[in-house]
């Protein structure tokens, strides 16, 4: 699935037939059942052209959400994606990490991202959860007073939707890796 689809879109639990809080085992049984039923090789009209036929096209989705499912890294940021797409319809704004700007909260404590908010309060994001999306962020050495976000897992982009301290407001932030935060000062 894509980052800020809707959800509409079929889920990778939906195409392996699991719940969302299944378990690894769970998960792999139901791949292997889906995997036997969906074959190219076991199906009657596989002499067609690979593009049109729709048995090849669900073996193929079935791989990539076992792909992303099974490995546990990739699920964490699949599932923190797919809370995210699914909240679409009430955030407000949607920004870029690189609009909000970081204060680093103390030696080995991580740092804050932060955006200000029509009313004056904040939305904000820690370190460690930009880590369960999949990204780390990395103070410049350079003299620079940036922090660069570098991707952890195989996802180029993300996103998160952010609600304000104060008010009803929300926000949509995508991160991306190689992205640069301003220091607060």
């Amino acid at each position: 699935m894509l980052v800020g689809q809707n959800t509409l879109h079929e889920t990778y639990y939906q195409i392996l037939s699991v719940k969302e809080d299944a378990t690894y085992d769970e998960i792999r049984n139901s791949y292997r059942s889906a995997i036997l039923h969906s074959h190219p090789d076991k199906q009657l009209n596989s002499y067609r052209s690979r593009s049109s036929n729709p048995d090849e096209e669900k073996f193929l989705k079935i791989q990539k959400a076992w792909q992303v499912l099974s490995d546990a890294e990739l699920r964490a940021v699949y599932d923190n994606d797919l809370r995210s797409s699914r909240a679409t319809a009430a955030a407000a704004d949607e920004i870029s990490v690189e609009d909000m700007s970081v204060e680093v909260a103390g030696e080995g404590q991580g740092m804050e991202v932060f955006y200000q908010c029509r009313c004056g309060d904040y939305f904000s994001v820690d370190s460690s959860e930009l880590e369960t999306m999949g990204f780390a962020l990395v103070r410049d050495d350079d003299g620079d007073c940036v922090v660069r976000v570098r991707r952890l897992g195989a996802f180029v982009a993300s996103s998160v939707v952010l609600p304000c301290g104060s008010c009803s407001f929300k926000t949509r932030v995508w991160v991306g890796s190689d992205m640069m935060i301003p220091l607060a000062i």
